[in-house]
């Protein structure tokens, strides 16, 4: 049939290769950019540790997801940090005492990781490493010593941690023959119920601060490894967030960790299976609540 006689002749007929599409190949990618940078600003965003501020809860290497939504939206929020400075809020929320949040100091674009300890119109001071809030001393439970393994301190800054002056006599070796720092430990509650551990193995300056009162719109932050974190406690120019910080500064609020690397990991991805810590993944990093806290 003829419709057959042209069948075969287009089979035979050389065929023109096909255009590849630039233009839709670029729209497309930058679609799927701006999908992530919008998840990443307004819904979660993934974080890695790089210091030691916030042991025993938090260790070196760690990963972690940070909500975006908790208190609202605001430059801080924005992935990069794209957007310029401000105190512009979009549904505005205030945090709560033992929050772990997200802050960007002044004069920086990094995002430090710390804790709410104070919220607006608290009077804070710091006695003997114990926080007084609005005249009452936040109750510091003894708990048993923290055993924290040295990679989990280790970082850039810090390469040989748990050394030097301040850490006599705190190494120790288990009977694996895994080093481990051995730092006092104390339970923190604060007026809410939210309680969670501090270490703090020391007697140093930032361990003394006096009063404080916090403005309207801002927090007093603090980390959990007491004696080494640059916090609201230190000045901005000992790369501290010098005092209180705006609530406009805080970039989101910590839910939990995904996963967590020892730092013995190279370029080669099955280097990451030694250097991972199972335990580490999917802890909570919201604060428990101490319900006989509150009714006290």
């Amino acid at each position: 049939m003829i419709e057959d006689a042209v069948s075969e002749q287009d089979k035979t007929r050389p065929k023109k290769a096909a255009r590849f599409d630039w233009a839709a190949e670029l729209r497309g990618l930058a679609a799927m950019l701006l999908a992530v940078l919008a998840f990443h600003s307004f819904v979660a965003k993934p974080f890695y540790i790089p210091s030691s501020s916030m042991v025993p809860g938090l260790w070196v290497g760690d990963r972690l997801v940070v909500s975006k939504y908790p208190y609202g939206w605001d430059w801080a929020s924005i992935s990069f940090h794209l957007a310029p400075r401000g105190h512009w809020r979009i549904f505005p929320h205030t945090p709560q005492y033992g929050d772990v949040v997200i802050v960007v100091p002044r004069g920086s674009h990094d995002d430090y990781i710390k804790r709410v300890v104070a919220l607006p119109g608290d009077r804070i001071a710091v006695v003997n490493g114990q926080i007084v809030l609005n005249g009452k001393p936040v109750p510091q439970a003894v708990e048993p010593p923290a055993e924290i393994p040295l990679d989990a301190l280790r970082s850039a800054e810090d390469p040989d941690p748990c050394t030097g002056w301040g850490f006599a006599n705190m190494v120790q070796t288990r009977p694996s023959g895994e080093e481990v720092c051995v730092m006092p430990r104390y339970r923190e509650t604060m007026p809410n119920g939210a309680t969670y551990d501090i270490v703090d193995h020391m007697d140093e300056p930032f361990d003394h601060m006096p009063e404080v009162q916090v403005p309207a719109g801002h927090v007093f932050l603090m980390g959990d490894n007491r004696d080494h974190s640059a916090d609201s406690r230190v000045p901005l120019d000992e790369r501290g967030l010098g005092g209180p910080v705006p609530i406009s500064d805080i970039g989101g609020r910590a839910e939990f960790t995904t996963f967590s690397l020892d730092g013995s990991e190279g370029l080669n991805p099955l280097s990451w299976i030694a250097a991972l810590r199972p335990h580490r993944s999917w802890l909570s990093l919201r604060p428990a609540i101490d319900k006989t806290a509150i009714a006290r």
